[in-house]
């Protein structure tokens, strides 16, 4: 099975729960369902097609894409769609630039690039817009950063990076628990959370690497109902995670099923304490 799954140690993913206690997962549960009720989360994921790293079957699963959509764009398409960012204003001559301090120019047809890993995010209501009107697919419609990070290369490196004051006051006990995790660092702490029937499509955050150290993380899924699976990229080969902590590698292809619940679960990406990893190598091969 693990043949064509790059995986960790000769291991699909490595099952952390013999290591970390997940019996206080319950009452963080209730801290956190309370929170998501109280604070503005957002999406993403609607570029992933776009990025690249999706499989080739969800290629043509007919789920739109937000930057291929937006890649169609008349210029005054772009426009009313740029004007959803309130960093936009009306210039002189009509067009759209960007308020004092910001650093991207104005959109133009068609070398414009919105979302994840740019220099213009989406705003939600540029989300909520696409979504509407175009029927762009946003997988993880419940996303909030616990602790930020700004790029994808920096995720795993703490420096400079702390908790958020808002998460603080909404997650005191969750982040109390976050950080006795086994980390050296933090880089980034993410919640993200599927609507009922809605699916992450089969992709992978990084190309493998056979010379390649598997990123640090740990996640997750205080109920284990979030069932994330890795697998072949024709799924042929399945392998479902019903742990409620694990640590997986991203250079797999991985997706979430569809269910009728909304599920959710947390990412932490950092570096492991060496002690840790140290117990992880005994657990694994002893």
């Amino acid at each position: 099975m693990s043949s064509e799954l790059v995986g960790i140690w000769g291991r699909p993913y490595i099952d952390l729960t013999r290591i970390i206690d997940p019996a206080p997962l319950a009452d963080l549960h209730e801290e956190i369902c309370l929170a998501l009720a109280r604070i503005e989360t957002s999406y993403t994921g609607g570029t992933l097609k776009w990025m690249g790293v999706t499989a080739p079957t969800v290629n043509r699963d007919g789920y739109l894409d937000a930057m291929q959509v937006i890649a169609k764009f008349s210029q005054e398409e772009l426009e009313t769609f740029a004007s959803l960012d309130e960093s936009y204003v009306p210039t002189k001559n009509g067009k759209l630039g960007r308020r004092a301090g910001s650093h991207a120019d104005t959109p133009s047809v068609p070398s414009v690039e919105f979302g994840d890993e740019t220099d213009r995010p989406f705003t939600k209501s540029q989300m909520l817009y696409l979504k509407y009107k175009y029927g762009v697919y946003f997988p993880w419609k419940v996303v909030y950063h616990l602790l930020e990070n700004v790029w994808w290369e920096d995720k795993n490196s703490g420096e400079g990076k702390t908790f958020g004051d808002e998460a603080l006051a909404f997650f005191p006990q969750t982040i109390e628990w976050l950080k006795r995790l086994p980390f050296r660092e933090i880089g980034r702490c993410v919640l993200f959370g599927l609507e009922a029937h809605d699916h992450a499509p089969l992709h992978r955050d990084t190309v493998p690497d056979p010379n390649g150290e598997v990123a640090h993380s740990i996640s997750i899924c205080p109920l284990g109902n979030k069932t994330l699976y890795l697998a072949s990229p024709n799924l042929a080969k399945r392998v479902p995670i019903h742990s409620k902590i694990y640590w997986f590698n991203d250079m797999d292809w991985h997706g979430v099923e569809p269910a009728p619940v909304f599920r959710y679960s947390i990412r932490v990406d950092g570096v492991f304490e060496p002690d840790f990893v140290e117990q992880l190598e005994r657990m694994v091969f002893l």
